[in-house]
């Protein structure tokens, strides 16, 4: 089949699309060759709202040392301009009590809205407001009775994006893309406030270590990436954050990895030089995606005084958090179709160590090298 036929049918099927190869990406890496990475403001929070096919994403995680960890979410999603779609998540890890089941929270969002800057979103009984000072957020969601969430999450070091606007271009035409990939990072910030449950009353979320991300999926996210990693350490000095995607072949299979090292009131460094590896894995016998047992992800970059600095994380992620099948709820003949055309079969795996704290160790210039334990989130995707 023509290559522009094929494009046609990805384009309103969501199939695959042909190789058009490495050239046809231009990595958020080339512009870090110059600026490694800059700090943001509140003009770079603002929601993009495509009116094409994207989905665009703010997400709060909360890792606490005492009681449940938990990410709260708002999800942007349009299909190919056609419906625009809008979704609260809430999703709160009984990391303490291994016998109490995962609260898991999704609920549409009606009468979506932003204002005027384009830096807060509203929709009924959900609003998610950038401050006038740009240096908090706060979540309130009253979407679903057994999930109430009222928060507030300041920022305590500044935040960042990779290269000059972060941004990962996709396209034949790179002067005109069709596509991009864009992450924003509050790196290092603490929460304060409750998400009441029904059979938990108030969880007390105040002073729980958390990180902000804002993302741009800026076409069909099967078609941007066939595999992720991500990584979230939280230690009492310091904070780390890794995010890796794997393109298809369509694009070359190329690695894109951003992420950075932080310290309150400082970026210590933030750039493209980075690894995630999966040291050993076992093959999930549900799907045969290699489920990750062993992790090690590595940072490397220059810091404001001009010494080398390098990090790294590495240990046994235990026994996983929740493994989630993307399509478990879509109808069997759609995930059929998608899995034999498309190729896609998306699970994402979530780990919180909680017996052994994984240790951070951070190497700067002729300092002592210093290791830190602390708390990590991590996922690892398979999509296709």
């Amino acid at each position: 089949m023509f290559n522009w036929a094929k494009q046609t049918l990805a384009n309103v099927a969501g199939t695959q699309e042909p190789e058009y190869g490495p050239t046809a990406i231009l990595s958020v890496a080339e512009q870090a060759k110059e600026v490694p990475y800059t700090e943001i403001t509140s003009a770079d929070l603002k929601w993009t709202a495509l009116d094409s096919t994207c989905v665009e994403t703010q997400v709060f995680y909360l890792s606490s040392e005492t009681g449940p960890t938990a990410f709260v979410q708002v999800i942007y999603n349009n299909v190919a301009g056609i419906r625009t779609t809008c979704q609260f998540n809430t999703k709160i890890f009984y990391v303490q009590d291994e016998n109490k089941e995962t609260l898991w929270s999704s609920t549409p969002l009606k009468d979506h809205e932003f204002s005027e800057d384009m830096q807060s979103f509203y929709a009924t009984d959900c609003a998610v407001e950038l401050s006038e000072d740009g240096t908090h957020y706060t979540i309130k969601s009253h979407t679903d009775d057994n999930a109430v969430v009222n928060l507030t999450v300041t920022r305590s070091c500044p935040g960042f994006q990779i290269g000059k606007d972060g941004r990962t271009l996709f396209g034949t035409d790179l002067e005109n893309p069709w596509g991009s990939m864009r992450h924003v990072f509050w790196p290092r910030c603490v929460a304060s406030g409750t998400i009441t449950t029904k059979a938990d009353g108030p969880i007390d979320f105040t002073g729980s270590h958390t990180q902000f991300i804002h993302a741009l999926q800026g076409m069909k996210p099967h078609h941007l990436a066939s595999r992720w990693n991500f990584a979230n350490f939280q230690g009492k000095d310091h904070s780390a954050v890794l995010m890796q995607f794997i393109t298809p072949p369509s694009y070359g299979s190329t690695v894109v990895t951003v992420g950075g090292v932080v310290k309150d009131g400082e970026i210590i460094f933030a750039g493209t030089d980075a690894t995630a590896t999966h040291i050993a894995a076992t093959e999930d016998g549900e799907n045969e995606w290699p489920e990750p047992t062993q992790i090690k992800y590595t940072w490397a970059g220059t810091a404001k005084d001009g010494s080398k600095v390098e990090a790294v994380l590495e240990g046994a992620l235990e026994e996983r958090l929740d493994r989630i099948d993307v399509m478990a709820e879509v109808p069997g003949f759609v995930k059929k179709i998608a899995g034999s055309v498309a190729g896609t079969k998306p699970f994402i795996y979530q780990y919180f160590p909680r017996h052994t704290k994984l240790s951070l160790k951070l190497k700067q210039g002729d300092a002592p090298e210093v290791s830190e334990p602390g708390l990590l989130f991590a996922e690892a995707t398979f999509i296709s």
